[in-house]
Order: C-alpha cells, then structure tokens, then sequence
C-alpha cells in the first residue's frame, strides 16, 4: 500500500462521491453544455452553472458571474495577468511564486515592454507587507502573489497587502493553489481583485479544472476568443462575463467533480481539515527539528503554514531521498524545484531542491510515523 505524502501537487485518493459524481455524469449526460437546446446539454449546462454557484460560496464571490472557470490555476494566473497587463505597465510579485506566475510575468518583461519587480528575502518564508508597498510605482498596475508557496506552505499576510492595493488603487491578484479548499476565502474580506485556484489540491476535484475569479477593479481582455454558446452570430467576443473568458468546450464532467468536491471539503468543515493537516505536520516537524542530520525550511509554526513541510537529510542529494522513498518504501514526496527556482535561490537549495511532504485529509498519524521511522532510518545510512 503505498503512503501518499504529494498532496501539494495533486491530492490523492479523491472523496468517493468524486468519483460517482463522473462516471454518472458521463454515462448519463456527457452532452455539450450550452451549445445545444436538448435536454441533455441542458442538464449539463446546469452542472456547470451549479459549480459555479459552489465555488462562488467557498470564496464569498456574491456575483457568481465573476467566477471563470479555467482549466487549472496556471490557465487562470495565465488569464488574469495577460488580460490585465499592457506594455509600460508596472508589476510587483515576490521570489517564492510558482512557475505559473514567473513565466507568464517574464514573457511579458522580455516581449510586450511590461516591467517586473521581486520582493521577499525572509529565510521563515513571508513577505513583508511594507516591501510591496516601497516597491510600488506610478506605473504599478498590479500586485500578485501566492497566499501559500508550494515550496514552504507560508500563509501570507494577504490581508495587509491587499489593502495597501486597494489604498494605491492597484490591482491585487492571488494564487490561491495551496490554500483553496485548507483555509477560509474571503475576497472581499482579504481585498482580493483576482483569485486563481485549480480544483486537483484542496478543493479535492480532479485535474483539467479551476478558476478564476474577476472583482469589479479588474478589466481583462480575453486570451482565448471562440465559441461561448452565447451571441453567436456575432464575430465579436461577448463582452458580458462569464462567457467573455470562457471559450471552447469545457471540461464539463471535470467541472461535475469539482462541485462534488467542493461540497465534500464543505461538508467535513475547511478548518476541520486544516486543523487535521496541522496535527500531522506538527508530528513530522517535532521529530525531526532537532535532528541534526535533517535540514527543515521555513517557519516551523504550524499556525503559519498549510500542509506542506520541505527538508533535506544531510548527506543525500533530494532526488536520492525520494527515490529511496518511493522504490524501497511505497512513500510518494516531491523531491526538486518544485517549479519554484527563485524561492529555491533564495533558500540556498538551487539547483537540487528540497524533499516536499505534503499530508492531506486522507492521511493519518500511522502513516507519519512510518516516514518518520523511514526517514530516520536513511539519515541513520548517509555516506560518511
């Protein structure tokens, strides 16, 4: 039985319902959604408009229409940044962002005159509200930023940042991976423009979904123009949203079960499982933090940080650890950059990385102490 310990990068089992939720789906509907006025494609439109609904609940959106649906957080980071920035425009985002977020600012840099700055130099792995706020400019169009990195897990003081956004009137725009579905989402509470989110982590969907949400502050242009099923005599992308950033067919039985999935995650209590997520990393942090033959990154206060703790065994590079892990002992982790090399840079541990463990809901404290008693045993073997 393998012990499963990658959930950052995707969770894994899935509820049950999840499951259900899509082979139903397709065995029963599987039409294309809006595009058709038969019953089926009716059904299935309703499916997608039901999530819609749900994910607008899990992060307080009161206009359901400003929820997008994308197709991962990528696809929404992709979508907020490129419909928001024209060249000559200023943006602020921080060196513990994911590739997601430092790809699409770096083409924009090199190819569309769009200029990028960096904050962050924290070793416990936060960002200082006040750098963000120095680092502003007459020409700042936006700020964005993760709310947890996916190397460190650090809950950030997004709060304090999105006020000084809003007091500057900049655009605030959150990566939300790692927290959808493990803490409590409040845009309006957080003063959050834009949120992106992908339905395969917390919010225990499965992959090919996500979504974006867009406030009143944030004018985008569509990235992808086609068929919405709405005005479609029109050669012009709709401008009413949703529909003016969802084109194409989507992932409708994908959609299905992340409403199953949301309305999982909703019913067991998100502070409920973060609270279980915590329990288990403060048992792998307490074993381990005074062990000299480990190295821990990042603030080891579990109050701070989702269910994410990255370390090193001393005398073994990442990838060694986790082949070990994986072909000797049926542990599944995250060894490398975690497509995060900046937050690596800073942290000293480019180019090899880190070992990530990321327990999640379906975790328990059993299978922690096996990877405790496994990890201590491969220090115990480390080369002279």
């Amino acid at each position: 039985i393998v012990i499963y310990l990658d959930n950052a990068a995707t969770t894994f089992p899935k509820p049950e319902i999840v499951y259900k939720t899509m082979d139903t789906f397709y065995r029963t509907l599987g039409a294309n959604p809006g595009r058709s006025g038969h019953k089926r494609a009716v059904a299935a439109e309703k499916e997608i408009e039901d999530t819609r609904v749900a994910a607008a609940r899990l992060f307080g959106i009161k206009d359901t229409k400003r929820f997008i649906f994308a197709y991962n957080a990528t696809d929404a980071i992709n979508m907020g940044i490129k419909g928001l920035l024209k060249p000559g425009d200023h943006a602020i985002t921080t060196y513990l962002e994911h590739n997601a977020v430092s790809r699409a600012l770096d083409g924009l840099e090199r190819k569309k005159g769009v200029t990028v700055t960096k904050v962050g130099n924290s070793m416990e792995g936060f960002i200082d509200p006040n750098d963000v706020k120095n680092a502003i400019t007459p020409k700042t169009r936006l700020i964005v930023m993760t709310h947890a990195p996916n190397v460190l897990g650090t809950i950030q003081p997004i709060r304090e940042i999105g006020e000084i956004a809003r007091e500057r009137g900049v655009v605030f725009m959150v990566d939300a991976a790692q927290t959808a579905g493990v803490c409590e989402i409040n845009v309006d509470a957080l003063c959050v423009d834009m949120l992106a989110f992908t339905g395969h982590k917390g919010t225990l969907g499965p992959t090919g979904t996500g979504g974006l949400y867009v406030g009143e502050r944030a004018a985008l242009e569509p990235w992808r123009e086609g068929g919405t099923g709405f005005e479609p005599a029109s050669l012009s992308q709709p401008e009413e949203l949703p529909y003016k950033l969802e084109s194409g067919t989507p992932n409708t039985v994908g959609i299905a079960g992340l409403r199953a999935g949301i309305e999982y995650v909703m019913s067991r209590g998100i502070s409920a499982i973060r609270t279980h997520e915590r329990k288990l990393l403060q048992k792998l942090i307490t074993a381990l933090q005074d062990d000299k033959r480990f190295v821990l990154y990042g603030t080891r206060d579990v109050s701070r940080k989702v269910g994410i703790l990255s370390l090193n065994v001393k005398g073994y590079r990442p990838a060694e650890v986790g082949a070990i892990l994986d072909q000797s002992f049926d542990i599944a982790v995250r060894p490398g950059l975690h497509c995060a090399p900046f937050a690596h840079q800073r942290m000293g541990t480019f180019p090899d990385g880190m070992v990530r463990v990321s327990p999640g809901c379906f975790n328990t404290e059993e299978e922690i102490d096996q990877l405790i008693t496994v990890l201590v045993r491969i220090a115990e073997q480390a080369p002279a």
